[in-house]
């Protein structure tokens, strides 16, 4: 802990009797679900997403005016939906946060898990924004209550997923003037001849100056998978990401010992548990780890720590989220060092038509810088957020 940290709990003391634990708990929750204006189509092997994304926001406020902010971001192809998401947070979690302590996450969260199975994005909602109020008390970000970063920038990743490839590579050629140098092809969904032209295309406009990943997001099917896969080897990315189905795990185990580029598993491990699975089944050298899936920013740590056991590095992957939840997985991330491959945390300040949050996304130069101000950093615009909204719970 720094001077400045020392200096910001110190002030705090008068508020915190007993050990440490705040006076104050939380007596308010509101639940609002909020549908995004997105600027593109995208498409993926799973699933297309155009027009409007549905995500959900979470404003819990204590007693002494303390507000902490969450989101979830489900994908109904993916994790789970909207409408599910705000019946999860309204209904189940609810009697767990009003009158709660909210420096005693750990056992709200474990609470939560009793009495709600599965809902990870409304698990992990709830945690960022207690992790939210319990930084302001402290007077320190969300990183140093998940261990204290290791690391203050993180290199920032794009997706490409237009179909219309035209307009994805005016997209790339804009955010390479903007110190981009990371670049994930979304494949799979309209046939091999179309990845392989833009994938030659990228790196006959970019060389070797860019760093290019390949994601199928479970868009292939098994037995033509090995054949295809040597040929986007040929340009050379950093990982090709879930080729199969997310439960083919003997077929993946086969793909990463048949290719030379490391393969990265995404929809088949959500869990520790399902970490643990990995290693053992060795199904993937990679594992791209989303609050979203993990259920919050400290069950993702659990399953890169599972993970660095078994000898395999991780990526910060995010689902279409606002600013608000990019900030938690960043926190994540400064506190994780086996999160080391970069995250892709571009949705608010390049895909979004506009964000929630009351400042700019942090992102400098290709890098997401680490907010330094107490909790998550940077709250939302609570103007906007009405704007956008269509139902509100509390």
């Amino acid at each position: 802990m720094n001077v400045d940290q020392e200096r910001a709990l110190s002030e705090t003391e008068g508020s915190l009797p007993d050990g440490g634990r705040p006076a104050a708990v939380i007596d308010r929750a509101a639940i609002t679900v909020v549908q995004l204006p997105v600027r593109t189509p995208r498409k993926h092997g799973i699933g297309d997403v155009s027009g409007k994304t549905a995500n959900v926001i979470l404003r819990l406020q204590t007693t002494d005016g303390i507000v902490g902010w969450g989101e979830a971001a489900p994908w109904p192809v993916f994790t789970g939906t909207a409408e599910a998401v705000a019946a999860a947070l309204d209904v189940h979690l609810r009697p767990l946060i009003i009158g709660a302590d909210p420096f005693r996450a750990t056992e709200i969260m474990t609470k939560a898990d009793r009495v709600l199975v599965g809902h990870p994005e409304a698990k992990a909602a709830l945690e960022m924004a207690l992790y939210d109020i319990a930084g302001k008390i402290a007077g320190l970000p969300v990183a140093e209550l998940l261990g204290g970063r290791c690391r203050d920038t993180v290199p920032l990743s794009v997706s490409l997923a237009n179909p219309d490839f035209d307009a994805d590579l005016e997209f790339a050629r804009s955010l390479v003037e903007d110190g981009v140098r990371i670049f994930k092809v979304k494949t799979g969904f309209s046939g091999h001849a179309f990845d392989i032209h833009r994938l030659e295309t990228l790196r006959a406009t970019f060389g070797d100056t860019i760093d290019l990943r390949v994601d199928y997001n479970q868009g292939m099917v098994g037995h033509e998978a090995l054949r295809r896969l040597r040929d986007i080897e040929a340009f050379a990315p950093d990982f090709i990401e879930q080729p199969v189905p997310a439960d083919h795990w003997d077929t993946m185990a086969q793909l990463r010992t048949a290719i030379d580029t490391p393969l990265l598993a995404d929809e088949s491990v959500f869990t520790p548990a399902d970490a643990l699975r990995a290693v053992k089944a060795q199904i993937a050298d990679l594992i791209s780890i989303k609050v979203m899936k993990s259920g919050g920013m400290r069950r993702g740590q659990e399953v890169s720590a599972v993970a660095e056991a078994g000898g395999i590095a991780c990526y910060g992957g995010d689902m279409f989220e606002s600013g608000l939840a990019h900030l938690a997985g960043l926190h994540m991330i400064a506190a994780t060092p086996n999160i080391s491959l970069g995250c892709e945390f571009y949705q608010a300040n390049y895909y979004l038509a506009e964000d929630l949050l009351a400042e700019r996304f942090p992102v400098d130069n290709g890098v997401v810088v680490v907010p330094r101000k107490p909790g998550l950093g940077i709250d939302v615009d609570e103007a906007r957020l009405a704007g956008f909204a269509v139902e509100t719970r509390g």
